[in-house]
């Protein structure tokens, strides 16, 4: 049996090599072995990869080759499993092997995981039974993420205007932590927080899990104009996984055209976003921004680039913010609305203000009934960009493993 899962992107991939062995080979149990990463041509730290296996049991357990148990998480898939887990600590040129087997019972439950509790609110996202995000998705003109704990345990996202803390900056108001919206979307200001401005609203939630390896939130948003009218929807997937050195998020969000067309108007006013802490910035601050091309500070603003980095002290030790725009994500790779008080924000319409002119507009018009998808994913560091491996973490996200099942 073969089948092939997550086909790389751009750069050189290494391959999951699963050999099965069947019921009437193994006895009792079904055992997934020999599970091997190979042919790495970049340093990982820690990286999310997947199996699809066919759904015959649900309840499966992980071992490294001499036999220690790897957390790791089963979703179905219709009639398959999508079984995911974290490879850690493996060198470029080097092989880290697995085998799965079916239980006879079910594993006990991992209370070291990452977990939900929804609230009236927010969602409290715990990793070890400690906080790390709340994403709060009313009392608010959009969803957002806040606080967001780093790897030092203290917070690398500014705190207002959720709260005022001395020392802190107090612009901009509507930079609400971390948040996903946009300036212009048929005409109507979705970035700032005015009276004029529309607001994203929560519908629903379509997946609150956790787990092992990763917690989910899935949400359904609609977008309304002062008027009242909806402009268009949104399903947002963040997914939080549990990581020993540092954070690591995915963020995927679909915009749907259900209600006519929906134009992205050319604004930098946009559109995945954060608001670094105030000691991080580079004004007024220590901190640095980097991107994948090699830009640094405020020559990051208004270029393309794979991913941007904000780095700087939060309590006196060095912490890093890295955005990562994925190789199938709208324009990719995109434009950065980066500033250096504080802000990150990845952008693939504002072509015309950020080239001031070069290029006349990138304005994007999703047709009615049409949809549109951006992925990011997010790594909270601990140290500056190149101690922390954000470039070979990159490398892990858009060129993902090839798994094959023998």
């Amino acid at each position: 049996m073969r089948a092939v899962f997550a086909k790389p992107v751009g750069l050189v991939a290494f391959v999951l090599v699963i050999s099965v062995l069947t019921g009437a080979q193994a006895g009792k149990s079904d055992v997934y072995r020999t599970v091997k990463v190979s042919r790495v041509d970049y340093d990982i730290s820690a990286l999310p990869v997947s199996v699809q296996l066919p759904a015959e049991r649900g309840d499966l357990i992980m071992r490294t080759d001499t036999g220690a148990l790897v957390p790791c998480q089963v979703e179905r898939e219709g009639d398959k499993l999508l079984v995911t887990w974290m490879v850690r600590k493996v060198r470029g040129g080097e092989s880290a092997n697995y085998r799965i087997q079916w239980a006879d019972k079910s594993p006990k439950p991992d209370p070291r995981g990452v977990r939900l509790r929804k609230c009236d609110e927010a969602v409290d996202v715990t990793i070890n039974g400690r906080l790390v995000t709340k994403y709060v998705f009313a009392g608010a003109p959009k969803p957002y993420c806040y606080p967001v704990i780093g790897p030092t345990g203290k917070p690398v996202t500014r705190s207002y205007p959720m709260r005022e803390v001395e020392g802190e900056k107090t612009d901009h108001p509507h930079q609400r932590s971390f948040w996903f919206t946009f300036g212009d979307v048929n005409g109507i200001d979705f970035w700032s927080e005015s009276a004029k401005a529309g607001k994203i609203v929560h519908r629903a939630f379509e997946a609150l899990e956790g787990g092992p390896v990763y917690a989910r939130i899935r949400a359904r948003n609609d977008w309304i104009a002062p008027d009242g009218t909806k402009v268009c929807e949104d399903t947002r997937d963040l997914r939080i996984y549990r990581t020993t050195d540092g954070r690591l998020m995915d963020f995927e969000v679909t915009i749907h055209a259900t209600d006519g067309p929906v134009k992205f108007g050319d604004t930098k006013e946009g559109m995945m976003g954060f608001r670094v802490a105030t000691s991080m910035d580079v004004d007024g601050g220590q901190g640095h921004v980097e991107n994948s091309r090699g830009d640094r500070d405020g020559d990051t603003w208004g270029k393309q680039a794979e991913w941007c980095d904000y780095c700087g002290p939060v309590n006196g030790k060095t912490v890093g913010i890295a955005v990562m725009d994925h190789p199938s994500s709208f324009r990719h790779p995109t434009y950065w609305h980066v500033r250096t008080y504080g802000l990150c924000a990845a952008n693939p319409f504002g072509l015309n203000a950020f080239t001031k002119g070069k290029i006349k507009d990138g304005s994007y018009t999703i047709p009615a009934g049409g949809e549109i998808t951006f992925r990011y994913r997010i790594l909270i560091h601990e140290g500056a960009p190149g101690d922390a491996g954000v470039a070979e973490a990159y490398a892990g996200y858009a060129s993902p493993p090839a798994v094959t099942l023998e």
